[in-house]
Formats: structure tokens, sequence, C-alpha cells
């Protein structure tokens, strides 16, 4: 059995959480790109949105996760009742998850499904693949929103699309894989293909946000739909 190691080593986030909403109960957020969400093993990597978040809400755990260079809606229960109630909905997928992002280059169709198998292979690292053979069922939703270029420094006119996704399951890395798969990798990814665009120097943040997060409060019962607009 092959041993997993993690080098990484996160650079300093000065963002600042934005607390969207809280009650006594939960706590929503819009989380900047370039933090972790959980503290990892290597004390360089202590600052994360739990680390954080626990300074301001004594005991509060983090309901789901997103990735160190995604930023937008997470949400998090300030008990641990709290906690299991709102992890049910997650695994239930009662959850309407939907997030803004960049592709590289324009998509042909205006909608798809990319339904996808993925799998993590502990000889490649944080990287997961695609794997119809041993790995779990994925399926995500597309939607373009628009077809436009960027400017490189060069003045090369490049394509990329903004685009609506929604994870139809919850996969590790779920979206930027389907992305890759699809041939248009989101722009500023580092693990799959979209950390480029020709002829530019500069790397962006991972162009991926989640924008919309409908749930039930659990307590009250009221259904949230909470929206946070694409800071790209």
């Amino acid at each position: 059995m092959s041993t997993i190691i993690d080098n990484f080593i996160a650079p300093p986030c000065h963002d600042e959480i934005e607390v969207l909403y809280c009650d006594d109960h939960l706590v929503l957020i819009n989380k900047p790109s370039g933090l972790l969400s959980l503290s990892g093993k290597n004390p360089q990597n202590k600052d994360s949105v739990h680390h954080r978040l626990v300074q301001l809400f004594p005991g509060c755990t983090l309901v789901h996760r997103l990735d160190f260079g995604t930023s937008g809606l997470l949400l998090a229960a300030r008990n641990k009742a709290m906690n299991a109630v709102l992890c049910q909905q997650f695994s239930e997928r009662t959850v309407n998850k939907v997030y803004s992002a960049l592709l590289c280059g324009h998509l042909e169709q205006d909608v798809g499904e990319i339904d996808a198998a993925i799998g993590r292979d502990p000889a490649l690292f944080p990287l997961m693949s695609i794997c119809a053979i041993h790995g779990k069922p994925a399926r995500s939703h597309y939607r373009v929103v628009e077809r436009f270029y960027r400017t490189s420094e060069d003045g090369t006119a490049l394509p990329v699309t903004r685009v609506q996704l929604t994870p139809l399951t919850g996969r590790t890395h779920q979206l930027r894989i389907h992305c890759q798969h699809l041939g248009h990798p989101i722009l500023g990814c580092d693990l799959y293909g979209g950390l480029l665009l020709p002829g530019t120097q500069q790397t962006p943040r991972l162009m991926l946000h989640a924008s919309a997060l409908d749930f039930v409060h659990p307590v009250s019962g009221e259904h949230i739909h909470a929206r946070h607009a694409s800071p790209f």
C-alpha cells in the first residue's frame, strides 16, 4: 500500500472571511480564494477557514469544504447536533450547489452533462483522475453563460467561456476534473491543466466560485437560497 505524502505549504492568505449570515445554529460565509477549509497536519498550514471561525464561534464545525483555490459560499454548524442534521442533507443530496467558473476555450454546446467516474491514485497525490473501473460515479451539469475573449500580454485574443457548474455528486476535485475531461480546464487550475492561457505570463487564481447554496434550515425548516456573485 502506497504512503501518501502531502508536501503542500499554503502561502499566507491576507483576505478576510466574510460572514454573510449567522444565528445560534449555523454560520454562512464567503470563503476567500487561497485559504484552506481545514488546517493541515503540517503546522505551517494551521491557518484555515475552520481555524479562523472557531475564534469567533467556539465549537463550530464545517459541514462541507471548498478547495484551497475556490472561493464562495461555505456553511458551518454551531454545534454537533446541527452538524449532524446539515451533513445528512448533504449526504442525501438534497442540497443544491452551483458554481461560477471561467473555462479555457469556447465550449461548443450551451448545456451538457459530464458523467465520468473519478478515482484516487496515491502515486499521483493530490491528483484525482477519471477511472471507469475503480472510480466512484460522478456527474456534473454545465450551462454556458457567455463566450468571450481575453487579451493576453502579447495582444493575443484568448477564448474563455463563463459557465455555471452544478455537481450532481460530491467527489474530490470533481468540477476541475470534469472540465478537464471536456477539454476545457478551469482557468487558473494548477492541477488539471488550466494554469496559464497561451501568451500569458501571470497565473490567475482558480476561477471557480461557489455562487449558490440551497438547503433547509435545521431548526426553522425554512428553505434557504443563499447567493453570492462571482468576483471574476
